[in-house]
């Protein structure tokens, strides 16, 4: 989760102060990187882009989406807003890729009876629901994990959060078991963060782990986990390690024990302060990326192998007009094989940028250049999604028609 400089959250970046990660009540984490390619060369692509919605449109529409999509098993796209809706609180939305109509399913009202403020993906359960987490909200104020009906737009909150034991929680995955699975940034035993458990069925969550700060434990995950072929949860921390710039860990789900796989050592030979998480390639191998850190300190992406534990920087960003900077989103592997994600800063405008990395050479290619303003969204904070018309969708953060974000498709035609 990155939370952006404009309206309402203090400046992370412009610039030179781009070197910490900022982000309102995460600003904590601004004290807190092996073989690096160089910057390899960027030059944008013929790729075709637009603008699919621009929200904001009218007082009960959703405004400054922070998480990426999902494409529904209906074909639409789903999302959630941080801000905006009928009360303020955020939206749960629904988009046709193929007219970009907009509807919002649901307005969150921010108080002790329901969450607010979403700012994770959502997941289509096995049942067909939308689930998700909201930041704020609930009976606590801490958060809420709730379901949405996509048909009819019912929400329902299934579990409230409390400070003393898990808060500001990721986006939710559905475990082979059933179960959903996430991470909190804050609580736990050590107020260091959690990876949690819940139960559909029940409504009970557990706390599986709770991380401690330190050189042999990661802590204050932003992103969630991922559930491997081997069974086990996958995620990075962007905080603690033997270096203080984050890690690499396992999980088992059924005991809960952790391991601590990589720590990230920074500076210019690896990457710093991963906060999109984690995928599991083709091949096997899990692939991120990281906020800081490479040969030119504007992040990288690397892959690592769960099975030799070995860690490579396949891409360090360059930044500046010609190369992106600063990805925090997870990154996806396309039915062609490669790698594909979106750097919050860099490019032509500085707005962020879509690129491509191929996973075998770690050649990459901006495929857009954000450039902000009423015609196109800017500082994406999150992750794409290839819908099964083969083409790329996603959210900007700000910019479009009314600077309130974007549904933005892409591709290579």
């Amino acid at each position: 989760m990155v939370i952006l400089s404009e309206p309402r959250y203090p400046s992370i970046c412009p610039a030179a102060a781009r070197t910490s990660f900022v982000s309102g009540l995460l600003s904590s984490l601004i004290a807190f990187g092996l073989v690096a390619c160089g910057g390899g060369s960027s030059s944008l692509s013929t790729a075709r882009y637009a603008v699919l919605y621009s929200f904001g449109s009218n007082s009960s529409d959703g405004a400054t989406p922070e998480a990426g999509l999902i494409q529904g098993s209906d074909g639409n796209l789903y999302g959630t807003t941080s801000n905006g809706g009928a009360n303020g609180g955020g939206t749960v939305f629904s988009v046709s890729p193929s007219s970009g109509t907009e509807t919002v399913l649901y307005s969150f009202a921010g108080d002790r009876t329901d969450g607010g403020d979403p700012q994770a993906e959502l997941l289509q359960g096995s049942d067909g629901d939308l689930y998700g987490t909201t930041y704020t909200g609930g009976a606590h104020g801490d958060g809420t994990i709730f379901k949405v009906s996509p048909t009819s737009g019912a929400e329902t909150v299934l579990f409230s959060f409390s400070g003393g034991s898990s808060e500001l929680a990721s986006g939710l995955i559905q475990g082979s078991d059933g179960n959903l699975y996430g991470t909190t940034f804050f609580g736990g035993s050590n107020n260091d963060g959690t990876i949690f458990m819940f139960l559909p069925s029940s409504g009970a969550e557990t706390v599986l782990y709770s991380f401690t700060f330190g050189s042999s434990d990661g802590a204050n995950p932003t992103a969630g986990v991922i559930q491997g072929s081997d069974g086990n949860l996958y995620g990075t921390t962007p905080a603690g390690g033997a270096y203080g710039n984050g890690t690499i860990f396992k999980v088992s789900p059924s005991s809960g024990i952790e391991t601590v796989l990589y720590s990230f050592e920074g500076g210019s030979s690896d990457g710093a302060q991963p906060h999109g998480g984690l995928i599991q390639g083709t091949d096997g191998n899990l692939y991120g990326v990281t906020w800081e850190g490479g040969t030119y300190g504007n992040g990288t992406v690397f892959t690592f192998s769960p099975i030799g534990g070995v860690e490579t920087v396949l891409y360090s960003f360059i930044g500046g007009s010609t190369d992106g900077a600063n990805p925090s989103g997870r990154l996806i592997q396309g039915s062609d094989g490669e790698l594909y994600g979106m750097t919050t800063y860099g490019g032509a405008n500085d707005e962020g940028t879509v690129f491509e990395l191929s996973a075998s050479g770690g050649v990459e290619t901006v495929l857009h250049s954000f450039a902000g303003g009423t015609s196109d969204g800017k500082l994406p904070a999150a992750g794409l999604v290839q819908g099964s018309d083969g083409k790329l969708y996603g959210t900007t953060t700000y910019g479009g028609a009314n600077n309130a974000g974007t549904v933005f498709v892409l591709s290579r035609q």
